[in-house]
Formats: C-alpha cells, sequence, structure tokens
C-alpha cells in the first residue's frame, strides 16, 4: 500500500504532513519536528513533519492487520547455528579479544498481503498485546522505512544540553530469575555507556544515577542502568550519534571488538533492530530515541514482515539458555503480529 500517508507516532505524539527528509544529522540541530530511524549498519532516515499532535493510540480495528502465520516464521540462526555462536564467542572472550558479545537472529515471515499491509495497524495490536515505554510508527514507504516498534530501552534522551542513556542488560521472566552473570553484563556494558557519553560530554559530567534497577515488562523482567551527563559546546547530533552508535547494550565491549564479531557470526543485516528509533524536536531542544529492539519492519521488495532477538553473551552464559532468552524476548510479540494473542493479553484459543 505505497499511497499510505507518511506518519509517526511516539506514544501519543503524532506527526504528519512530511515536509524534508534527509540523511544529515546536523538537520536534527535545525528546526522542526524530526522523527529519526537508523539501522544497525548505519544507514539514517531523518524525517521533518510539519503538523505534531497529541492522540492517544487508535483501538485495533478487526481485519486492519493481517499478519504473517504463526508457523511461517524463519530465523537467520537456527538453534544449532545459535548456540554454536555463543561458543565460538565465550571462545573469544577466553582469548582476550572482547569482554560482551551481543548475538542476534533475525526472525522473517511472508506477508498474507503486503499490499495492503500498514505497520501503525500492527503498532496499535502490539500497544494492547504488548505495552512498552518507547512504542511508536515511522511510516515512510517511499523511502524505505516501515517500522512498528514496542521498545522497552532508552538509546538516547536529550533535554537541552543534558543526554541521558538508560541501557537494558539482563531478562529472565521474574526478577528470582536474574544471575549474577546478568548484572555483571550490565555493568560492563554501563561502563561501555559512559565511556562512549565521556567522548562528546563536558568533562566530569557524565554519572551513573541508577545501576542495575529491575523492571518489569510484559512476560519479562529487565536489569536497566541509567547513565546522564551534560554535553560539551561543541558537540550537536552528529557528535552524539558518532560517539555512540550503535547502542553499546546491542553490541557488546570493547564495541570495536564485538562489532567485528557480530560480523563474521551473524548472516543476516539488522536493519533497523538494534539500532535507533525516535524523536527530535528541534525547536525545544528534547528528543527521546530507544534502541530498536523488540522491532518489526516490512521488507516491501521482498513482502516479509522481520524482527530480531538476540541475547547479550559473556563468558557466564550457557548457550541453551541463552537461545531461549531469545525466544523469550520473541514469543509474546510474534503472537501478536500473526494475530495469535488477543488485545486484552491473552493467549488466544
Amino acid at each position: 500500500m505505497y499511497d499510505l500517508a507518511p506518519l509517526a507516532r511516539f506514544g501519543r505524539i503524532v506527526a504528519s504532513d512530511l515536509r524534508d527528509v534527509t540523511s544529515d544529522p546536523e538537520a536534527l540541530d535545525s528546526t522542526g519536528f524530526w522523527a529519526v530511524a537508523a539501522d544497525f549498519e548505519g544507514r539514517l532516515t531523518c524525517a521533518r513533519f510539519g503538523d505534531v499532535r497529541l492522540e492517544a493510540v487508535p483501538e485495533p480495528a478487526p481485519g486492519r492487520w493481517r499478519g504473517p502465520a504463526v508457523d511461517d516464521w524463519a530465523s537467520s540462526l537456527d538453534r544449532a547455528a545459535y548456540t554454536a555462536g555463543v561458543r565460538r564467542i565465550r571462545e573469544h572472550i577466553a582469548a582476550g579479544d572482547v569482554y560482551q558479545a551481543n548475538l542476534c537472529r533475525v526472525l522473517s515471515a511472508p506477508l498474507p498481503d503486503p499490499a495492503d499491509a500498514d505497520v501503525d495497524a500492527l503498532t496499535a495490536l502490539l500497544a494492547r498485546g504488548n505495552p512498552a515505554p518507547y512504542a511508536g510508527t515511522i511510516r515512510l514507504p517511499a523511502h524505505g522505512v516501515e517500522i512498528a516498534t514496542a521498545s522497552p530501552e532508552l538509546y538516547l534522551r536529550r533535554t537541552g544540553r543534558t543526554v541521558e542513556s538508560g541501557p537494558i542488560k539482563g531478562t529472565g521472566r521474574t526478577a528470582e530469575d536474574l544471575l549474577d552473570k546478568d548484572h555483571a553484563e550490565n555493568v560492563m556494558i554501563v561502563d561501555l555507556v559512559r565511556n562512549d557519553l565521556g567522548r562528546v560530554c563536558a568533562t566530569g559530567t557524565v554519572t551513573v544515577p541508577d545501576l542495575c534497577a529491575v523492571e518489569p515488562h510484559p512476560g519479562l523482567v529487565h536489569l536497566v542502568s541509567t547513565v546522564r551527563g551534560e554535553l560539551a559546546p561543541a558537540a550537536g547530533w552528529r557528535e552524539l550519534l558518532s560517539a555512540t552508535f550503535p547502542p553499546g547494550s546491542v553490541t557488546g565491549a570493547p564495541k570495536s571488538s564485538a562489532l567485528r564479531i557480530i560480523e563474521a557470526l551473524e548472516t543476516a543485516p539488522r536493519g533497523p533492530y538494534c539500532g535507533g528509533i525516535g524523536w527530535v524536536d528541534a525547536d525545544k531542544g528534547r528528543a527521546e530515541l530507544a534502541v530498536g529492539i523488540r522491532t518489526f519492519w516490512i521488507d516491501r521488495p521482498q513482502g516479509m514482515l522481520r524482527f530480531g532477538t538476540g541475547a547479550g553473551i559473556t563468558w557466564g552464559s550457557d548457550p541453551e539458555r541463552e537461545w531461549q532468552e531469545t525466544e523469550l524476548k520473541a514469543d509474546r510479540l510474534l503472537a501478536v503480529a500473526s494475530g495469535a494473542y488477543e488485545a486484552i493479553g491473552r493467549t488466544a484459543g
């Protein structure tokens, strides 16, 4: 449905009347309200909208979203390949190449009617079946960006010159499931995010107000920390994104080594998954970008719906447990997208 009007939705913020699209991050320091989608591989799309308003996410309309069949989802890494990848990362850790690396897989399924697929209709379903603090839509079919996210993770929030990140590391069904490995992983990534922000923040301003807080989400809990700093006078969006992207929680530490390992082990591009998704209000000096996890996107040329899931691997990782973590993160959302999960939050059937 290429005649769908461009749209961005972030919680109750709705933006329409597309004015401009650019890949230049310096545009975010100019004027206007921008929707931002940054692929993990580095493609940046910034869309400026003229009409910005507040309204509730629409109720799901019966038949408005037709998702893939539950059994049609295929993974870029099957169980054997994923657990082998976990073991390979542990070998890299033993060799001193890396302390932690995120290993991800992309799930894909054919849409039954791609021409009629609207990611904003999927967002309406996700808002009921898997509510999330950074949920939203970016719908720009002519520019190859059609994203519905239910992200629970803050990548960057800006208020004036104050910048904040909320890395997630550590996942369990309940708080009792969280292991020492999860806390160690979180602390490692907090240190990485501190270093990233320290590259563009004034000396001595980077702090960690919260470390390893347990945060509940639908069907699971996460360990979440907060890292905050004051941007240096010369730092704008180009410098901030360059210093912090891709987000440390979905790469690993050291980031450069983790990225090399990811490239060697993963068999599909992550796209908007693990990238940055959100909005920048240049006029008000405010912004909120999420890490693109719990995120669906439409691949128009292939007629596919895609979704990513992954886990952070440390020396203490058990390959089977890490596979199960990727399943836990995906199960509920795939059920919503495939129509097997009711809007009131119960498994259908």
